[in-house]
């Protein structure tokens, strides 16, 4: 299985934690939005794109390469780490709705708590300051196995 991670981690390196942690289990590469070939998508069997939640939305460099995409990778997943993990799904949806329109299956989605010192929150320090943590890796190196499965599976059936 040939899989990409495509990950923007800006302030304590949060999400580039998740995504190594997810890149060895799936045997993938990590690169940021500006390193990635955006027409050579279309040839992996998976690819992962991931950010830190920045006032509700993905860091800014993830959506604009996704929404000039002109290839898609037939299946996808989101990964993310915020201050508020609890809505992951809603702080991906704009994301998620692109890659769809274009064809991409998403075939998963994964959160969790990361440091989050921005706005207002650096006047005490941000919030969640020690994660994600060794149990959030956990959490993620399952969820890329079941991903791999799941992909797998599917590969099989076609």
């Amino acid at each position: 299985m040939e899989a990409l991670l495509i990950c923007k981690s800006t302030h304590h390196g949060n999400t580039a934690k998740l995504a190594d942690a997810i890149a060895k289990e799936l045997g993938a590469t990590v690169v940021t939005p500006e390193e990635v070939d955006a027409a050579s998508l279309g040839g992996f069997d998976l690819v992962g794109f991931g950010s830190g939640i920045y006032f509700g939305r993905p860091h800014a460099a993830l959506r604009h390469l996704v929404a000039g995409l002109r290839a898609v990778p037939r299946r996808s997943f989101l990964f993310s780490t915020s201050g508020l993990p609890v809505f992951s799904t809603w702080w991906h949806r704009g994301v998620r709705r692109a890659l769809q329109q274009r064809g991409s299956e998403i075939v998963g989605e994964f959160g969790c708590r990361g440091w989050d010192t921005v706005g207002p929150l650096w006047l005490i320090g941000g919030i969640n300051r020690r994660h994600p943590d060794e149990r959030d890796l956990q959490h993620a190196r399952e969820f890329a196995r079941s991903l791999a499965a799941r992909v797998r599976s599917a590969a099989d059936e076609t």
